[in-house]
This record gives C-alpha cells, structure tokens and sequence, in this order.
C-alpha cells in the first residue's frame, strides 16, 4: 500500500523502490559525458532565450541574442560579482529573468553582503540533490538508501538568509519532511553557541541520523564536546532514561577503547556532511572525533551544490542541471592575472584534462541570473573517471579560491592546501594558524602567525616548514636553489589567542564561516585583532 507523505519528495520515497529513489537522486553520476553534455547544452539553450528578456540579461549579453552555445560562449564576457552587485544588493526584481522565490546572502571576504535570488524552479533542483547528498553520505555501496522522511537531522548552520539556512528551511518546509535540530524557526533567533547547546540536547535526548554542518565548525565542536565530557554534567531536565542510556552506551564505547568518550560514542551517525572549502584539513580530526570521515558537498551562495562526492566520499561530481560548467585553464587564469584586459579562455567539462587546475565559471539555469560567472574558486582534475562508482565523468577535487593564493617570486603560488601539508609534515603540534605575504627590504617572506599547543616546542620551525615546502612544491624549490632564499618567518602567538578571536567574532554576530580567521592572506584588521587578543606575540 503506497502512501502520499506530507511534502513532494515524501512521496517518491514511500512509492519507488530502492534503484529508483537511487536513480532519481544520486544517478547523475551514473551519466555518460555525452549525456551530461546533452543536458548541459538543452537547458543552456533554454536558459539564454529567457534570460535575454530581461534587463540584466541584455546588459551582460547585449542587444543581439547568442544563436547556439558556442556563440554564447564566443561573445558573452566572462561576469564577476561587480557586474551584478548594484542590482542584487538592492534586491531589484524587476531586472531578473525570474521571479525570485527567496533571497540569499552570503557576507563574503570584505564582509559585505553579496545578495543571490533563487527561483522557485531552482530550489527544487536544489532540493533533489542536497537529499542525494543525505544519501550519499549515508551509503556504503552504489544504490544503498539510509535515507528516509523523518530523518533526524543536526543542523549547526548560519540561519537565513545565509544560505544553507534557508535552502535547508525550504526544504523541511516545502519539499521534504525531517526532524531539524534545533528547530529553525528558535535556531534563527539564537546566537551561535546557544543554537548548538540546544541542538545537542535535542540530539541527546531523540537521538540524530545525520549531522550538516561546515567542516572547522564539526571539528572544533567535537573538540570541545571531547574536552567537557571529562566532567560531565547532566542537568535535571536532561536526566531522562534516554539520555542516561545514551551516555552509559558511550561510556563503556570509551572504556573498550582505553580512552574518554568522543562525540561518535554518543550517536551511531548514518552521515556527515560538511560544506566549506577545509574540509580536507579537518577530515581526520572529524572521523577521530566523530567515528566517520565527513561527506564533502562543494557549494556556495551562488549555486548550491555545485559539485559533489559519490558514496565513496573520494573526489567530486559537477551537477549537470543547476548551472552551465566552463573551466578556465591555469595558464589563462594567470595571463588574465597579470592583465586584466585579457580574456581568458575556457573549456568545457569534456575537455578538461587530468591532473589540470581550472578556475570555475557557471550560467545559471531556471531562470537566475549569473552569465559566465567566475567563481574564483580553482579546482584540480583528480581523474577522468572513478572506477569504484563506475562513473566516467571527471572527478575533481578542489584546491583553493584565488584570492587565497599567495605569490613568492613570481616563481610560485602557495595555497592553503599546499601550506597547510608542510605544517603539517613538519610534526610540530600546532593549534591554529594563518598565512600572509609581507614585504621586508624588497624581500618578499612567507609570514605564519602560529599558535601551539600547550606545552609544545618551537624548535626550528621556519626551517622546517621551508624543508617541506620544498619537498612538496618543486617552484618553491627553486627561491632556495635560484634564489638562495629561505623566505619563511614564523609569528608565534600565546595559547588561546584564536580561541579568544574565534569567541569575540561570534559576539560580534559573524557567520560561520567567519568565525576563525581565514588561513591564507588575512586582512591588517584581522592580524590586528590577534596581536590585540594575544596580549604579546613573539617573532
């Protein structure tokens, strides 16, 4: 007997079988190139007629409709934020293709707002693939569904209208029924920390299938919840038989394993997602505190999910239905770098090439706005296919925005991964730390702003980090071999100084992601804000 459930995308999994709710939400990554092209150029070609009818669409595009894709490709110019922000910002409809459904921001590196209008029909695209994400993240094997209406899911994301806030309030409100924690309705009202004080008592007492939240956040999250459950209290309302069950389970989880209770004791998780672009720094730090490696969706505020990973939860899949992919090559991001009149060139996703970093430029499909948009986010081609899924699409993996680069010598470009893995490599026990170009007697020096661990030793540390850097980048090498240089210069801060940064930021009601100072090339503002929270700093 089939049953209608509550909201549209209740119904499918209540009717279809198993291969077919499979298919429905997680089978494009099943595609063949040629098909996901097929698509690609169909709702193009779809999208160019309607988006010419608008004012903002004759701006970018000019008075001439483009005939075909190539022709649209050949002269449309490639767009950034600037070119839409008088309109978006003041939330002008009218010179929209389509009525927006909801506005949502995100406040950016300036810490301005950048407004971006969704329409109805793309939120329900959006909707598809974020619970293919929820079941991605909670398979082991192609085809396998562990999700269900009436998941339970903790929620520790900015509220609307950022945007994982309000893609996920219209999704439990309009297409899909699931328990949030906390409820979105007291979460958008609350501030940060009391949002996941509430949630985790919700989740302790009704139990959680899935957590969402951005990677830095889970892993400092499940630190802290490490730290406190040495001395664990529970309040008189929480003093209920299924959190005493809760709590005894994962103590003996921990006394098996010779340690203190983690996070993953606590609940048996069928899936992590995490958004961001760190994921991969704080994916062994999740699974050491949370039992599992974290599911990897890359989205931002202008088209979400852009790309995303398959059961495996290896590399990522571009979504062939939100947006029209082009990708910029390494060589033509850096001669448009070093003169802002050119045009850089672009290729399509069956012409990128393995092992390649690309730049990503998205039009949007469903009657939204962004024409030849670049991202500035660069992504790497891991491989032309994925022989565990048995995909043969272009699998990606991404590498780093491009204003988190940081240039040495016009011999190399340092990003956040590439610094990170030397820090790392170096064994040093380091809590946190942030990375800026800073230029001394004409000399240009990598400058670390660190901070360890109680009780670790400085030792060497700049020539350490300078070794690995070496090892891992063969231009790097060359400032030391060309140039005889060794450009790297370590700050060291007092212990806690990004704890104390990371609690004024959250009073002063930043979003998520601007809790923690960014890792690559931080503004004067924010080396200030450490130095000040720091007390004294040592060089």
């Amino acid at each position: 007997m089939t049953r209608q459930g509550k909201l549209p995308e209740d119904w499918y999994f209540y009717n279809l079988s198993a291969d077919e709710i499979w298919h429905r939400y997680c089978g494009f990554i099943d595609l063949s190139i040629e098909q996901f092209m097929t698509i690609q150029e169909r709702l193009l070609t779809e999208q160019i007629g309607m988006v010419h009818n608008s004012f903002l669409g004759r701006k970018i595009m000019g008075e001439r409709t483009p005939r075909n894709v190539e022709e649209f490709r050949q002269t449309v110019p490639l767009t950034t934020y600037q070119d839409y922000e008088p309109y978006l910002s003041e939330q002008r409809e009218d010179v929209l293709p389509e009525k927006p459904y909801l506005w949502v921001h995100t406040s950016g590196r300036s810490g301005r707002f950048k407004w971006t209008p969704y329409t109805e029909r793309a939120l329900e695209v959006t909707s598809r693939h974020a619970l293919g994400g929820l079941m991605f993240a909670a398979a082991s094997r192609q085809g396998e569904v562990n999700l269900h209406p009436g998941v339970r899911m903790l929620l520790l994301v900015a509220p609307r209208p950022y945007v994982t806030g309000a893609i996920v309030h219209y999704i439990s409100t309009h297409r899909f029924s699931g328990r949030v924690m906390p409820p979105l309705a007291e979460a958008d009202a609350m501030e940060f920390r009391d949002r996941v004080m509430l949630g985790f008592e919700m989740a302790l007492r009704e139990g959680v299938d899935q957590v969402f939240t951005i990677a830095s956040v889970l892993a400092k999250v499940g630190e802290v919840m490490t730290s406190q459950a040495r001395q664990m209290r529970l309040s008189s309302s929480m003093a209920r038989p299924a959190v005493l069950g809760r709590v005894a389970s994962a103590w003996f989880r921990a006394k098996r394993g010779g340690r203190g209770i983690l996070p993953g004791d606590l609940w048996r998780l069928k899936g992590i997602v995490t958004g961001g672009t760190d994921t991969y720094i704080y994916k062994n730090d999740i699974a050491h505190y949370w039992g599992q490696a974290p599911y990897e969706v890359y989205a931002a505020t202008e088209c979400f999910p852009m790309a995303m990973a398959s059961w495996n939860k290896k590399w990522l899949t571009f979504v062939p239905n939100l947006a029209f992919w082009e990708f910029i090559p390494e060589a033509e991001r850096r001669k448009s770098q070093q003169d802002p009149t050119y045009r850089p060139k672009t290729v399509r996703l069956n012409e990128v090439e393995q092992g390649q970093d690309y730049e990503v430029v998205l039009t949007h499909y469903h009657g939204m706005p962004f024409m030849r948009y670049r991202m500035g986010d660069v992504v790497r081609v891991a491989g032309m296919g994925d022989e565990e899924t048995g995909s043969t699409l272009p699998q990606f993996a991404f590498k780093c925005r491009t204003g988190d680069i940081i240039m040495l010598y016009s011999l190399t470009e340092l990003d956040e991964k590439t610094v990170w893995q030397a820090i790392i490599n170096t064994g040093a026990k380091v809590a946190e730390w942030s990375a800026a170009k800073e230029i001394e007697n004409d000399q240009a020096y990598l400058r670390l702003y660190i901070e360890l661990k109680e009780g670790a030793d400085q030792g060497d540390l700049e020539k350490a980090v300078d070794q690995q850097l070496r090892a891992i980048d063969v231009d790097y090498r060359d400032i030391g071999d060309q140039l005889g240089l060794q450009p790297v210069r370590v700050t060291y801060l007092p212990p806690g100084t990004f704890q104390r940064y990371y609690e004024e930021m959250r009073k002063e009601g930043a979003d998520l992601a601007h809790l923690k100072p960014p890792h690559m090339n931080p503004s004067d503002d924010v080396i200030e804000k450490l130095f000040r929270l720091g007390g004294h700093w040592q060089t």
